[in-house]
Parts: structure tokens; C-alpha cells; sequence
């Protein structure tokens, strides 16, 4: 089976990798001449992959064409913000009725659409099959073969089972699930009570804060979550509170570098101008906030964060107004 890669970061690489250790073809789309050449003759991508080597049945290319051709998933890992010009570039290369999956976490900030709805509207009238994959999952340990496991949700449970084995070997285990709307938000809203968390740690909180804050994180995902659709059970799995917790501690996670850089009086261009990587909660958290406020949903730690980031509020000052709210049943 050939498999298009879309992205050549960290994620979409590390995915790469695990598809050419099950056998399958991997074409891998980047944008940049000379990373595709180092993937293609070190099997290396120092940039987003220190110190790892890529599997030498991942091939990158930079030709859209080269890289669909006969291919029979397209495997999306763009940020969510570029993913709809991507997706719209690609389109026309696409087969009858293509087997997109999404491996992106976000909410568009324009359009305040999910990864399913952009695919829905871009791919309207082709046919398309779609699955989201998701859950707790840093690139550079997939890379080193510690045991990994996500959830590849699909409305289409007999794809969804196929694709659930595509995206199996070895320590990294995929489960399965019907709610897409489910698990596509927990990917994207856990990256804005991350950016929280990492906040409460860098100005010494303690573990009685970042414990609050995942719990009541994972109520705001859910509160969301069910607004727009999703199943409530959904969000105690890898997609919600799996991907919660870890994206939340781990000093991997790229959103909970920008709390820690904010709590350290770092301003948020600052910080984005020295990040090699996309922080998605960033621009998520602007989307998220705008979205329920239009669905009249109330996310006090989203609402907080918003003001942090785009308003320029004194954390500190944000973490009393959380704790100072009317008290309620939880």
C-alpha cells in the first residue's frame, strides 16, 4: 500500500516512519529541497527529529503529484492554520472517493471549523472517506519505539478497522472509535489547557494547580465537545483525557513551553519567533474562545487563556479571577 504524507514536520515524519516499518510505501510531501534530500539519503530530519534515524522506506519528495500518485491514503500532518490551503492544492491530484486521514490538532481561527468540517467542505462532492487520528503521542518517543497509543476515529467502522491496522506495528497501538467530532477535539482544545498548565508550573503553582487544571480542563473539552455533537464518554479516552495529561506535564509538548516561557515574562511574539515548531493552542485557544462564546458554552480556563494571550492580562491576575468565580456544583 502507498500512503501520502502531507508535512515534513516532527509529527508527520514520526508517523512516516511507523508506516514504512508496516510495509507500506511512504511518500512524504515537504516543502524544503535540502530536508528532502537529507531524509532521502541520511534518513534524517535534524530540524524537527534530532538524533533519530527515519525508517529508508520513508521517501520525501516536493512534488505534489509524485507524491499521490497511486497512493491510497492521504495522510494529512499540516498545521491547522495552513491545512485548508494544502488540502485545496492537493485536491486536484486526488483519486475517486480519497482516504483522507488527519493527524493535525486544531480549530480554525477563521472559518472556526474542526479538521473533519474544512475536509467536509473542501472535498465536497469527491466521494471522500475521512478518520482522525489522535491521543498522547510525542513525536521523538514514537521514534524511539516506546510504547505509544492513539485512537483512530471514523464514522465508517469497517474502514476505520483497516485503518486501525495500517496504523499498528510494533509498540505503537491504534484503537478505534465512530466519534470523530470527539476525537478531533480533544486533540485541539487539550493544547489550550496545556499552554494553562505549563502557566501554573512556570510560576510555581504547584501540583495542586496543574491537578485543577486538567480536571477542570477536561470538563470545558467535554462541555465543547458535547455542544458540537460529540459523546461525552469520549473525551475520558486517548483523545481527551489521555492527550490532556500528557500534553499537560511532558516538557515535550510545544504549548506547555509557551506557558512556561509566558510565566517567565516572555511575550507572545517573542516566544513564537523562537519556536522552530507550531504551538497549535496558540491560535486554538482564539478559536475555541470565539466558538463558545458563539455557542453561548462556558470555558473559564479557555476565557482566561484568551485574555492572557490576546488581551495582554497579568497571569497571576487571570489565576485569581479563576479561583474567585461563584462557587458551584462541579
Amino acid at each position: 500500500m502507498k500512503i501520502a504524507v502531507a508535512g515534513g514536520g516532527s509529527w508527520g515524519s514520526a508517523l512516516a516512519h511507523v508506516l514504512a516499518a508496516n510495509n507500506c510505501e511512504v511518500a512524504l510531501l515537504v516543502r524544503d529541497a535540502e530536508q528532502a534530500q537529507r531524509i532521502n539519503t541520511e534518513h534524517t530530519n535534524p530540524d524537527y527529529l534530532p538524533d533519530v534515524v527515519l525508517h529508508s522506506g520513508v521517501r520525501a519528495t516536493l512534488d505534489d503529484a509524485d507524491a499521490l500518485h497511486g497512493a491510497a491514503i492521504l495522510l494529512m500532518a499540516v498545521p491547522c492554520q495552513h491545512f485548508r490551503g494544502v488540502l485545496q492544492r492537493l485536491k486536484p491530484l486526488l483519486p475517486p472517493s480519497p482516504v483522507v486521514v488527519c493527524a493535525n490538532k486544531g480549530i480554525e481561527v477563521e472559518n472556526l471549523c474542526t479538521v473533519s468540517q474544512v475536509v467536509e467542505q473542501v472535498l465536497e462532492g469527491t466521494g471522500h472517506q475521512f478518520a482522525m487520528l489522535s491521543g498522547p503521542s510525542f513525536a521523538a518517543e514514537v521514534m524511539r519505539d516506546m510504547p505509544t497509543a492513539v485512537v483512530m476515529g471514523c464514522e465508517n467502522p469497517e474502514l476505520g478497522r483497516k485503518l486501525q491496522h495500517v496504523f499498528s506495528y510494533n509498540l505503537f497501538r491504534t484503537y478505534s472509535s465512530t466519534d470523530v467530532r470527539g476525537v478531533e477535539l480533544g486533540g485541539a482544545v487539550k493544547n489550550v489547557i496545556a499552554i494553562a498548565a505549563g502557566l501554573a508550573d512556570g510560576l510555581d503553582f504547584g501540583h495542586n494547580a496543574r491537578a485543577a487544571l486538567i480536571t477542570r480542563g477536561l470538563a470545558e473539552m467535554s462541555r465543547l465537545g458535547v455542544a458540537l455533537g460529540a459523546r461525552a464518554s469520549t473525551f475520558m479516552g486517548l483523545s481527551g483525557m489521555g492527550d490532556l495529561v500528557l500534553t499537560c506535564t511532558g516538557d515535550l509538548s510545544r504549548n506547555r513551553q509557551v506557558g512556561l516561557k509566558l510565566a517567565e515574562g516572555l511575550s507572545l511574539d517573542e516566544i513564537v519567533r523562537s519556536m522552530r515548531m507550531v504551538a497549535e493552542g496558540v491560535k486554538t485557544t482564539e478559536a475555541v474562545y470565539t466558538l463558545a462564546q458563539r455557542l453561548g458554552v462556558d470555558l473559564p480556563i479557555t476565557s482566561a487563556m484568551y485574555d492572557v494571550l490576546h488581551n495582554g492580562k497579568n497571569p497571576t491576575d487571570a489565576v485569581r479571577e479563576l479561583m474567585s468565580r461563584d462557587l458551584k456544583e462541579e
